[in-house]
C-alpha cells in the first residue's frame, strides 16, 4: 500500500537533514511529505532542495507559524487529493522513531488506525523530564475518564491511519491543536467506528531545538474533553 509520512516542520532543519534519509529508507515504496511554516531556520529552503532532486519528497509551505493541528490537516487533505493508501504522522525531532513506522504499517493491514502508545507494556519513555511525563500520563487518564475513548495514550502524535478514516472525519472543521488535535482525531475516529490498535513505541525527548509546548495546548486539551463529552451526550439524545 502505498504510504506517505507527514512531517510538519517549524525550525527543524537540523533534524530533517538526518530524517528525511532515515524515513525514506525504512520502505522501498514510501513518500515523505512535509509541511513547513515559513521556518526562519531554513528548513521549508532545504526540504525544496531535497524534493527538487528525489520525487519521493513533497515539500508544503505555510506562509508563518499556525498551529500543529493545521500543519497535519493540511497535510492530511493533501494526501487524501493522491492516491495514498496509509497517512502516517510523526515529529521531525526524533521523538519518534523512524525506525518503527514498518511496525505501523504492518497493523494498518488489520486496522484502521494504528497508535504508537507510550503507556501500553513494552513501551518506554527516555529522557524526559518527571514533571512533563506526569503530566502527559495524567492528561491521558483525565482524557479517557472524561470522554469513554479507549486508549491508553491519546495524546501520542505517532501515528497510522487508512485513507477512508482521514476522508470521513470531516478534517476542515478541526480547529484543535497539540494535544487537543490529537485527541480529537482520535475521538472522531473512534466514533465513527473504526477499528483501533495501539503499539508500543520508544519515545524519546526532542533531538535537538526547543519544545512547541505551551499553557495554552495544556489548558486546549482540558476543555476540549469535555467538549467531546457534551457532544457524545447530545448524539445519543
Amino acid at each position: 500500500m502505498k504510504t506517505t509520512v507527514v512531517v510538519p516542520t517549524y525550525n527543524e532543519r537540523a533534524n530533517l537533514e538526518e530524517l528525511i534519509p532515515r524515513i525514506l529508507g525504512q520502505l522501498p515504496d514510501i513518500e515523505l511529505l512535509v509541511v513547513d511554516d515559513g521556518s526562519p531556520d531554513g528548513t521549508g529552503e532545504y526540504a525544496d532542495s531535497v524534493a527538487a532532486e528525489n520525487p519521493r519528497v513533497q515539500v508544503l509551505h505555510r506562509p508563518g507559524k499556525m498551529g500543529l493541528g493545521s500543519a497535519y490537516v493540511y497535510g492530511f487533505t493533501h494526501c487524501l487529493a493522491t492516491d495514498t493508501e496509509l497517512v502516517i504522522q510523526m515529529d521531525a525531532d526524533f521523538s519518534h522513531n523512524p525506525d518503527e513506522i514498518p511496525k505501523l504499517v504492518e497493523r494498518a493491514r488489520t486496522h484502521d488506525v494504528v497508535l504508537g502508545s507510550r503507556y501500553i507494556s513494552g513501551a518506554n519513555v527516555v529522557n524526559w523530564p518527571l514533571r512533563r511525563l506526569f503530566l502527559s500520563y495524567f492528561a491521558n487518564v483525565y482524557t479517557h475518564i472524561i470522554t469513554g475513548l479507549p486508549l491508553r495514550d491519546s495524546t501520542g502524535g505517532f501515528k497510522c491511519f487508512r485513507r477512508k478514516v482521514l476522508a470521513e472525519i470531516k478534517l476542515d472543521t478541526i480547529k484543535s491543536d497539540g494535544y487537543s488535535f490529537q485527541i480529537e482525531v482520535n475521538f472522531r475516529s473512534w466514533r465513527k467506528g473504526f477499528s483501533m490498535v495501539e503499539i508500543p513505541i520508544v519515545f524519546v525527548d526532542r533531538h535537538s531545538g526547543t519544545s512547541k509546548m505551551s499553557r495554552w495546548i495544556v489548558w486546549e486539551a482540558m476543555w476540549l474533553v469535555w467538549r467531546l463529552r457534551l457532544e457524545r451526550i447530545l448524539r445519543r439524545l
